[in-house]
């Protein structure tokens, strides 16, 4: 479903050559989960922003189903998000004047899809939100705001999601149902998930994960069973208390 070929990112300031990004390559097979672990700085939201196609690398390339997103136009790659993806932000990005249904609808209705609203409410009701469908985003918890969120991202059926510390913002408990809720849904449709964290237990959750240090990647992880190596425990104890 999705692979990375040699990525690198560089940018210029001033004089001085900056490299974002190294030599990052993988493979992620469909209706599997990666985890993307780092420090801050070490790359990780700058990825994400390369496999969405949001961003143009300096090197490499992404291929998203065998085609390689980079030799499409800027329209093109658009497209392809619009019939591919899904995302999750931490910051939850629904919009303040809509309510839960009507954020939930819109992907849907700019796809030009006649049954929106009842797909909407289907997705809602999945969630656990199917009182809450006329509440707006400043009369839900953190923890519903997100669940409106999952909704929408997962209500185009997307081939592949990507998740941006979809935890962050929210206590542990309710983080917890947040991850299973994914999950859940992830199993269910089949979709191919790749989630940025800095939660180990979240990761361990996924698939695959690999561990970005200064750009590059210091660890590579499949078929976890419980528990992250990376190269060193100074490395390992940077990630976690991050």
């Amino acid at each position: 479903m999705l692979t990375a070929i040699k990525l690198g990112k560089q940018v210029t300031t001033g004089d001085t050559n900056l490299t974002i990004l190294d030599d990052i390559s993988f493979e992620l097979e469909e209706g599997k989960s990666l985890a993307i672990l780092g420090e801050s700085g070490s790359g990780k939201t700058t990825l994400l922003g390369l496999l969405a196609g949001l961003d143009t690398p300096t090197e490499g390339q992404v291929l998203l189903k065998n085609q390689s997103i980079f030799d499409l136009t800027e329209e093109q790659r658009a497209q392809s998000r619009k019939e591919n993806l899904g995302f999750v932000f931490q910051s939850f990005q629904l919009i303040e004047g809509l309510t839960a249904l009507e954020n939930v609808m819109m992907p849907l209705e700019l796809k030009g899809d006649k049954l929106a609203r009842e797909k909407a409410t289907e997705m809602l009701q999945k969630v656990g939100l199917g009182e809450r469908l006329k509440h707006y985003s400043n009369q839900l918890s953190g923890g519903e705001q997100q669940r409106v969120a999952i909704a929408r991202a997962f209500v185009t059926e997307p081939k592949l999601l990507l998740a941006d510390e979809p935890t962050g913002n929210l206590d542990t408990a309710t983080g917890e149902k947040i991850i299973e809720l994914m999950f859940s849904l992830n199993k269910e449709l089949n979709t191919t998930l790749v989630l940025v964290t800095h939660d180990i237990h979240l990761a361990e959750k996924c698939n695959e994960s690999l561990i970005l240090n200064g750009g590059k990647i210091i660890s590579k992880s499949s078929n976890l069973g419980g528990a992250i190596v990376t190269p060193s425990n100074s490395e390992q104890e940077a990630v976690v208390n991050e």
